[in-house]
């Protein structure tokens, strides 16, 4: 096996580095940047411009490396893409290691593409020599197409930079108010249930307008892909007089980010959004305290148990009064909330760590690195 001039074992990662900042890039980038560089030569193609296409290929062609690390698509073209890779790295006769960010990639095989299409993923999967899905109950995606003891569950973490440390949480669970902060953050993509927590929102001003005191405001934070969605978005809170009941704070990081998690007592993510695998967004909340509320889809049931770390609702039907009339009776209970939140705080400092995550990645690079000879 060749190593660098430093003796390390070689990483050609393929995958999306920021920016832009998402889930996937965020991963990506906490792994590259990652202590893992003392052990393994790490080097790296950026997927993000498909307009490189010809220029990626020539990399990998000249990448040397004993592993490829790839992050693959969930769009019927970003899959194109992948089985010309997945067939440069076959022809190259290279290892690697597939890792999904998702939970759509399966149902796209079987539903979403022509036949051919769908033929030639799972004869470029049996080649891999391995993959990585988010939770255990994802690894269903790459059955019957990559072998059972080469698939590899990597929960994704919480970066050291979002998790307050242990005093400031203690501090959060002796802080007293009658208000509770409920919290949106993640990119403004209509089937992540952005409008469903907006609409929470109305029935708060609806119910105070009837006499009824303050018990919630509602923070929203992230990215809008379409001019026209941010503004119906500022455009519906002006109209409906939300003012009162509304923070928009826009696209956030470092320390703004860090403020909003340490002040929220709910996380608002009712998705289902069909490319969500196991939103990181989700664990940062967790680590922070909050109670999360959220739906049934893709990995996330694996992170989140109905009672035991906060509100699981059906996907296919979320009604706004039924979450708020579960947020309310909840927020009632101080008992019921505080354990909540140690529950949440205790699964991610035992499974959820970025030192767990690099654990995880570095058994996976090992598990498929050729033998030294």
């Amino acid at each position: 096996m060749r190593k660098d001039k430093n003796g390390k074992k070689r990483i050609c990662f393929l995958a999306q580095f920021p920016p832009p900042m998402h889930g996937l890039s965020k991963a990506v980038e906490t792994l590259y940047t990652s202590a893992l560089t003392e052990q393994y030569a790490f080097s790296r193609i950026d997927l993000t411009n498909n307009r490189r296409f010809l220029q990626t290929l020539w990399r990998v062609l000249r990448a040397d490396a004993e592993v490829f690390y790839f992050t693959i698509s969930q769009t019927r073209g970003g899959n194109l893409r992948d089985l010309v890779l997945l067939w440069l790295f076959r022809h190259r006769r290279g290892r690697v290691l597939v890792h999904l960010h998702g939970g759509f990639y399966r149902t796209l095989v079987e539903e979403g593409m022509p036949a051919w299409q769908k033929k030639a993923n799972f004869r470029a999967m049996k080649h891999v020599s391995g993959a990585i899905v988010l939770s255990d109950s994802l690894r269903w995606i790459f059955r019957g197409m990559v072998p059972q003891e080469r698939i590899f569950t990597v929960p994704n973490c919480v970066d050291d930079e979002y998790l307050m440390p242990r005093a400031s949480f203690e501090e959060k669970m002796r802080r007293t108010h009658t208000v509770a902060q409920v919290l949106y953050l993640s990119n403004f993509i209509r089937e992540k249930g952005y409008p469903e927590v907006l609409q929470m929102a109305v029935l708060e001003k609806q119910r105070c307008d009837g006499g009824g005191a303050r018990q919630m405001h509602f923070h929203f934070a992230g990215k809008f892909f379409s001019e026209e969605d941010r503004q119906a978005f500022l455009s519906a809170i002006e109209q409906q007089g939300l003012d009162p009941y509304v923070t928009w704070h826009g696209v956030v990081g470092g320390d703004e980010k860090r403020a909003l998690l340490d002040g929220c007592d709910f996380f608002t993510l009712l998705t289902r959004y069909p490319n969500e695998g196991q939103p990181i967004s989700i664990l940062e909340a967790m680590g922070n305290g909050a109670v999360i509320v959220t739906t049934d889809h893709a990995g996330i049931p694996d992170l989140v148990r109905p009672g035991e770390n906060g509100l699981v609702f059906g996907k296919d039907a979320v009604d706004p009064q039924e979450v708020y009339d579960a947020m309310c009776t909840l927020w009632a209970d101080p008992a019921g909330m505080a354990g909540i939140r140690r529950t949440n705080r205790e699964a991610v400092e035992s499974r959820y760590t970025e030192a767990n995550y690099l654990l995880g990645m570095r058994r996976c690079f090992d598990e498929v690195m050729p033998s030294e000879e």
